[in-house]
């Protein structure tokens, strides 16, 4: 039975991991990114300043919707997406995506099935969900949330 769903397994990491065409800012890096990302998915941002952060939200022509917290000093402290399809993860995380990959294959060694990704390690947090067509997640860096800004705030 175990053998059956390695397959399986390896489906999941690659779509996991990001095989898709979009770009956009990474964590851990600054704001000047953002404008190259929206030219990248010929697509719009808005941007919403908070008391703490401000949000810049880019929509690609392909439905997905990524958002980029960025702290008072330039800095993205998290992303949250939601869409039709998985953003790439390699340029969402950047530095981050070696943690993220070792978190992806502890979740799987530690039982096989079909939940969603909820990977808690010092300095990044990743917690994704949804099905073919509808997919939602978020990643921070704990370290990085400027005072008073807390985890729930990405979303």
């Amino acid at each position: 039975m175990r053998l059956l769903l390695r397959p399986w397994l390896m489906t999941a990491a690659l779509v996991i991991t990001g095989l898709t065409v979009t770009a956009f800012a990474t964590l851990g890096g600054d704001v000047a990114s953002v404008e190259a990302d929206r030219a990248h998915v010929n697509g719009t941002v808005k941007i919403t300043q908070n008391q703490a952060y401000a949000v810049h939200e880019i929509k690609a022509e392909n439905g997905t919707a990524v958002r980029e917290y960025v702290s008072p000093d330039g800095r993205v402290f998290g992303v949250a997406w939601q869409g039709q399809f998985i953003p790439d993860m390699q340029q969402l995380l950047g530095a981050y995506l070696q943690q993220y990959s070792a978190g992806v294959k502890a979740q799987h060694a530690a039982g096989p099935g079909r939940r969603p990704l909820n990977i808690q390690q010092q300095g990044l947090v990743v917690q994704t969900s949804g099905h073919m067509r509808s997919y939602s997640g978020r990643a921070y860096d704990p370290e990085l949330l400027p005072q008073g800004v807390s985890a729930n705030d990405i979303r």
